[in-house]
């Protein structure tokens, strides 16, 4: 038996490392390490309460929207205020704007570049891919013909981040009772250009036919003759790939899914259901939140007296940089003691999206629908954001002023582009006392827990073939595709 450490990974937000131990070509077992310790949550500690709103955006330049949703919605549950529907509207559209740009960049900057290397130089699609995902070397200029195209179509979709909050990253705009910056008529009418310009980029580039033909899709047998017609696509390429290399066969994820619920509407409910999604029993459950808990068994971090897993409400950090028997920053985070995933998939599963659905009834969770459930999402949000945009009303509150308490405690809870984001906080004297956040990188790659329970990427990646002779074995081609799957964002998991 070998033992190999692989990392820092490219193509990855943040630092990660992968310890596998291998065998006859295959790894047995892997531990993930998120080597880089930063304490938001200590830094917001003694804060006054409405700080958390600057502060923690700055977690991450990626998903800081989804940060500072997390953050209002636990000042506002705290608060009791009631968000107008104007904002409900505009705080879903720079959320969907946010995700819908990671998508956009995970899979043509981050994944389909791995399919041009020289591994993959026989297969007869390899010229086709380097022709569209070449990496970007040098600038956008040295990259694939699609690859660019994609760049371009992400920096003019993120302009609506200009309209809608401001700025991006770390807008301000997000507020517990809503967003402060309201959106006039004339700005209506160039928000939905941007909307028209991303959608005619999906629909000639990505799946070669309209949206709602690609959110509609209910089967596998759909799909494939969906496939057939729109053959030039970069989805339909994607689907030749990884039917050719086996990517249903690699990666497989824990069974059990988490979603918070995606893009809360005015009436409590969610564009996107909340709920766990059990494979085993191909049915929806209920999410009890009160379940959640976070083990540090192998984190750097202590345990506190009881030692015990806690609740995010009762948790700690602490850093114990000499802790025996730990190896990683990341701690734990279990669904009533079981490891869960979450992504773009668990969304798709528990919201009971009927392609998705069959998809993992027959291949379960790997590489091949983890990256479907992410375009698949793309062709679903986009038509909703231009409903939310035609729903907004000129004139009409986007912002309700909340009074926050001297003594108080609240949940936050949303969907970020990798999954579920949780922020739990406790306000004493206006200020805050207590601030713990469970990041959708957190739940995928978390580390082993008290019962030496694998988490969902260290479980996934046994079994890997270490197939990648011609760049070293070290730099496994298999690995690669199964880390970068769960699209991870290991800044978001060290906070």
């Amino acid at each position: 038996m070998t033992r190999l450490i692989l990392g820092p990974f490219n193509r990855v937000e943040g630092d990660l490392e992968v310890q596998l131990e291998v065998a006859d070509g295959r790894v047995l077992e892997a531990r993930v390490n998120a080597p880089m310790y930063r304490g938001f949550e200590g830094m917001l500690n003694g804060r006054d309460a409405m700080d958390a709103l600057t502060i923690a955006p700055r977690i991450c330049g990626i998903c800081s929207v989804s940060q500072s949703v997390a953050a209002a919605r636990a000042l506002a549950d705290a608060s009791g205020v009631e968000v107008p529907p104007n904002g409900v509207h505009a705080i879903n559209l720079m959320l969907a704007c946010e995700n819908l740009a990671d998508h956009l960049a995970h899979f043509y900057l981050f994944f389909m570049p791995d399919f041009t290397r020289s591994i993959y130089s026989a297969r007869r699609w390899h010229t086709e891919a380097q022709r569209r995902f070449a990496p970007v070397v040098g600038g956008a200029s040295a990259s694939g013909e699609h690859n660019r195209a994609a760049l371009a179509a992400r920096a003019r979709w993120l302009e609506l981040m200009g309209n809608l909050g401001g700025k991006w990253p770390h807008t301000g705009a997000v507020m517990p009772g809503g967003t402060s910056r309201a959106i006039e008529a004339a700005e209506k009418i160039r928000l939905m250009v941007r909307l028209r310009e991303m959608r005619a980029f999906l629909e000639q580039t990505l799946y070669g036919s309209a949206l709602e033909e690609v959110a509609a899709l209910d089967s596998l047998a759909a799909l494939d003759a969906w496939s057939a017609r729109a053959k030039d696509s970069d989805l339909a390429l994607f689907l030749d790939i990884s039917s050719d290399v086996g990517l249903a066969r690699l990666g497989a994820g824990p069974g059990r899914y988490l979603s918070y619920g995606a893009y809360a509407q005015s009436d409590g409910s969610h564009a996107l259901e909340p709920g766990v999604w059990d494979d085993g029993l191909e049915q929806r459950l209920a999410l009890d939140p009160g379940q959640i808990t976070e083990d540090m068994r192998h984190a750097w971090l202590s345990a506190g007296p009881s030692g015990e897993p806690l609740h995010p409400m009762a948790g700690i950090t602490q850093p114990e940089p000499d802790k025996v028997g730990a190896y990683t920053w990341n701690k734990a985070p279990r669904l009533a003691g079981k490891v869960i995933e979450t992504g773009a998939i668990a969304r798709q599963l528990v919201a009971g999206q009927p392609l998705i659905r069959a998809a993992c009834a027959k291949h379960g969770g790997s590489v091949y629908t983890r990256v479907l459930a992410r375009l698949v999402e793309l062709a679903r949000i986009v038509p909703l954001m231009e409903q939310w945009l035609v729903a907004l009303q000129p004139g009409e509150p986007f912002h309700q002023v909340q009074v926050m308490p001297e003594q108080a405690q609240g949940i936050g809870l949303t969907e970020a582009a990798r999954g579920a984001l949780g922020h739990w906080l406790r306000i004493e004297r206006g200020r805050i006392a207590h601030y713990q956040i469970v990041a959708p990188t957190s739940w995928n790659f978390s580390p082993r827990d008290t019962e030496g329970t694998p988490g969902a990427l260290e479980a996934a990646l046994v079994g890997a073939p270490l197939d990648d002779t011609t760049e070293g074995v070290g730099t496994s081609v298999a690995v690669q595709h199964i880390v970068r799957s769960f699209d991870p964002c290991m800044v978001c998991t060290v906070h």
